[in-house]
């Protein structure tokens, strides 16, 4: 029997995909606290200013923000702490590779539940200048625009 994966979406980052040019997906775990997970399941995280950095081996997500848990008290954590994500050791090496040149840099692009366990899916990025963003906005439109279009013709 094939095992049936199910994943429930958390977070999204949209604007990731606005000023970003996403080459590479990874997938990644997280180390969080107990409160902090009952606090994802309500949905009640955000990653729309958070990055992401490497140091000494180890990969943080900075400015991820999960609210604290209502029920929680005293064992609530910062809801903005620096979280370790966790990668193989091989993943880190490439990535560290990647972002020594020029341009490219790490941003989370979603929060979501797999199998049970908090996961995040990481991009591999490289900026968009001015023009790339009014380009793709254009293309919105018009796909926008096209669609509108083909419903009005299939309706009459």
């Amino acid at each position: 029997m094939a095992a049936k994966e199910t994943m429930k979406l958390v977070a999204n980052n949209k604007k990731a995909y606005h000023d970003f040019f996403i080459d590479e997906t990874y997938e990644a775990g997280i180390a969080l606290h107990g409160t902090e997970v009952k606090s994802i399941r309500m949905g009640k995280c955000s990653i729309k200013e958070s990055f992401i950095r490497i140091e000494d081996n180890e990969v943080f997500v900075y400015g991820m923000h999960v609210s604290p848990y209502e029920k929680g008290n005293i064992f609530n954590k910062d809801p903005l702490r620096i979280k370790k994500l966790l990668m193989h050791r091989f993943e880190i090496n490439k990535l560290q590779g990647k972002i020594k040149e020029k341009g490219y840099t790490l941003v989370p692009l979603q929060v979501y539940f797999k199998e049970g366990k908090v996961k995040v899916e990481i991009g591999l990025a490289r900026g968009k200048k001015l023009y790339d963003k009014r380009e793709d906005i254009a293309k919105k439109d018009q796909r926008r625009e096209a669609e509108k279009e083909f419903k009005i013709r299939n309706l009459s």
